[in-house]
């Protein structure tokens, strides 16, 4: 289950944690993320959902252009001192990744919903992506199977798709992609 928490060992108490908290963090096997200087705990996914991670990125790559690239996480997206998230999947220009990180908001940002991620994923992160200026989000229910689209829009993200079991899902934004929510669990 995610959880919030202000102390894991090593870590200052009583503070907004920052980014170079976070780095201080050894790699055990959890997803570290720090959203508004807030520590976010996630265990590691299990496996439907990263069935469900690997299609949808080989579904991406396949309809994005050379000068964009999905990654899968473990991959830091630094929205601020205080903020670096990972999302599931992200999609963003080549030019602006570093070896280490990507020091923007991605053109878009997929998140894969499981029972100890699900409040985060549609409430936290989608807020802190909209403010972060992220123009596009897309979170995925592989227990319906449903995926549904969000489009900033005067700083707010409004539905731009939405498609549930085998219906078609068709965006145009960041690029033209279209699949059945169906085809992500089979």
């Amino acid at each position: 289950m995610a959880t919030m928490t202000t102390q894991v060992r090593g870590l200052p108490y009583g503070r907004p944690l920052t980014n170079a908290d976070l780095d201080s963090i050894p790699d055990d096997g959890h997803r570290y993320e720090l959203i508004d200087g807030v520590l976010i705990v996630s265990p590691a996914p299990r496996l439907r959902h990263q069935r469900v991670s690997m299609r949808l990125s080989v579904v991406l790559f396949n309809a994005c252009p050379d000068d964009i690239e999905v990654l899968a996480a473990p991959f830091d997206v630094v929205l601020a001192g205080d903020t670096t998230m990972q999302p599931d999947l992200i999609v963003t220009r080549t030019e602006h990744l570093t070896e280490r990180n990507l020091p923007v908001a991605p053109l878009l940002a997929i998140e894969i919903l499981s029972r100890s991620t699900r409040t985060f994923d549609l409430l936290l992160k989608k807020d802190r992506l909209a403010r972060a200026g992220c123009p596009h989000y897309w979170v995925v229910d592989p227990d319906e199977p449903s995926i549904t689209a969000w489009s900033l829009g005067d700083g707010d993200y409004v539905v731009a798709a939405e498609a549930t079991g085998d219906r078609p899902f068709a965006v145009t934004d960041p690029f033209p992609v279209a699949f059945a929510p169906s085809d992500l669990v089979l």
